[in-house]
């Protein structure tokens, strides 16, 4: 029996480094989102929480050989884009005051990012 048979090849090996890199990645993204400490670092965590899940659906597909996955993913692309939009949208709206530990600078925040918005329109 050739012992280089029950070597893995090289993709299986690359599979294998990509998932664990990816884990991290979702755990350390994980934390960003928990931790915070602003709602932007929050939108950002599920941005790139989005972006880790691309990854992990792009490298089953290639495991599985089964490439219905990109399309998936790319609908997941959109559907990330479309939801940091929203985000971005209410955080324009609503001011972000959860970086503020005194009320009287929440208050300022918000009344600065009004007069932003209907400087706007």
């Amino acid at each position: 029996m050739d012992p280089l048979m029950n070597m893995p090849s090289f993709l299986d090996v690359a599979i294998l480094l990509t998932l664990m890199i990816l884990s991290l990645s979702f755990l350390f993204t994980a934390y960003r989102i928990i931790k915070g400490p602003t709602l932007g670092d929050r939108i950002i965590g599920l941005d790139m929480l989005v972006a880790v899940g691309i990854g992990f659906i792009a490298v089953i597909g290639v495991k599985t050989d089964f490439y219905l996955y990109t399309d998936i993913a790319i609908a997941l692309g959109l559907v990330g884009f479309l939801s940091t939009l929203a985000f971005a949208r209410f955080v324009l709206h609503h001011g972000d005051s959860s970086e503020y530990f005194d009320e009287k600078e929440a208050a300022k925040a918000e009344a600065d990012a009004k007069r932003a918005l209907e400087g706007l329109e």
